[in-house]
């Protein structure tokens, strides 16, 4: 539950669930897996929030944005494997490695998914203006997730499967409008 939840966090911002991973961790409060406490290093958590602060002020920008999207997609999903595989203490590594790809990559792509047709949406209907405060709510929904799946890991998988849900029904009832005649 920890894993998906800090997987779907970056679906909406790929350092901010990072750094709070980092932090956590940094204060005990998050075991990682052996072979991933560099995440709780000095270096890693100031490197996190560096890169936090350039993702969260680029995405501020109405036109970059939306070319970010392209190289974020795939970003967030490998993002999201490495947090999965790094909470996954007690399993197997055949185990982990495909729950952390599977369930984790898949959390992150869906969201990032979602994310990134809303903003186009908006582009294409307020020329932009409108982008930043959705970056502002991506903001909030990746921080948000993910001191949830820290501090309430069932929680957080439960709204990431209704999301999930919510974006999969939107989807189909788009698509079949589209095939209507």
């Amino acid at each position: 539950a920890v894993g998906i939840g800090l997987s779907a966090a970056t679906g909406f911002r790929i350092f901010v669930p990072l750094l709070v991973l980092s932090l956590a961790a940094r204060r005990e409060v998050l075991p990682l897996a052996p072979g991933f406490e560099w995440i709780a290093s000095p270096e890693a958590t100031l490197a996190f929030a560096v890169a936090a602060a350039v993702e969260i002020l680029a995405y501020a920008v109405p036109w970059l944005d939306t070319a970010l999207d392209a190289l974020a997609t795939p970003l967030a999903v490998l993002a999201a494997i490495l947090v999965s595989a790094a909470v996954l203490t007690d399993l197997p590594p055949f185990l982990k490695w495909s729950l952390a790809v599977i369930a984790g990559g898949g959390a992150a792509g869906m969201v990032q998914g979602a994310s990134a047709l809303l903003r186009l949406h908006s582009a294409a209907l307020t020329g932009g203006l409108a982008n930043p405060l959705i970056g502002a709510l991506e903001l909030f929904g990746a921080l948000g997730t993910a001191i949830l799946a820290i501090t309430v890991p069932v929680l957080a998988l439960v709204l990431v499967l209704v999301g999930g849900s919510l974006v999969f029904r939107a989807a189909r009832r788009r698509l079949s409008r589209r095939a209507a005649p």
